[in-house]
């Protein structure tokens, strides 16, 4: 005879067997495109490798100025220390700082410059060699020196306040920053390019007419 209890279990095995095996659906997604951000996360929307080598962070060596200056707003911070990587957190902290200063202001904007696009992987402290590349940690972007990470404009706002919004945001970032605004010259690396000075042009004053009698000297008259 069967007991009630035995009987139950039998009756619960062969239904969850069943269900496994009717909703079991055979994909052929890629784990890359599973991958998904939440909607206020700094993350790109289209990922085709989510591992991808370290990388350095650039040097400006060249001759361009790109990204050195104000396109936006009206105030804002560039890197004037050595470069960095940023993370999407810090940016999204920096962001949260700015918004929360300056929103009595209506009107007021934040321009976020640099993305995080690049994938770090990281592995686990005190782990054997080998063994492929560590999992997806977080995202971030490498900024070289002198690039401009936030703007702040759309309305008008005080330089003491953009100042203390700023510096607040940029306490949060892992590099020293610098308070620029519309007539900061562009920076290449360390080098800040100030626009060359007019050259001098010496203006001769007239001589008086009753001097150049008083010396015989006659003037011609103009043609």
């Amino acid at each position: 005879m069967f007991s009630l209890s035995s009987l139950s279990r039998s009756l619960w095995a062969t239904a969850s067997n069943a269900s496994s095996t009717s909703h079991h659906v055979a994909t052929a997604l890629s784990p890359l495109s599973l991958f998904t951000r939440g909607r206020t996360q700094l993350a790109p929307k289209n990922v085709q490798h989510i591992k991808r080598h370290k990388g350095r962070i650039p040097i400006p060596i060249g001759g361009s100025t790109k990204g050195t200056t104000l396109a936006y707003g009206e105030w804002g911070i560039r890197i004037k220390g050595n470069g960095a990587r940023l993370s999407a957190k810090q940016l999204t902290t920096a962001e949260e700082v700015i918004k929360k200063k300056i929103k009595i202001i209506k009107g007021t904007k934040v321009y976020l410059r640099v993305f995080p696009d690049i994938p770090v992987c990281i592995k686990g402290n005190e782990t054997r060699m080998g063994k492929g590349k560590g999992t997806f940690e977080f995202w971030a972007t490498r900024v070289p020196t002198g690039r401009v990470i936030f703007e702040i404009g759309g309305a008008p706002i005080r330089e003491e306040l953009a100042r203390d919004a700023l510096r607040q945001a940029a306490d949060k970032l892992p590099t020293t920053m610098e308070f620029i605004t519309r007539s900061t010259p562009p920076r290449l690396g360390n080098l800040v390019l100030y626009p060359p000075k007019p050259p001098k042009v010496d203006i001769v004053a007239p001589v008086p007419e009753s001097t150049l009698a008083a010396e015989g000297i006659v003037q011609q008259p103009a043609a």
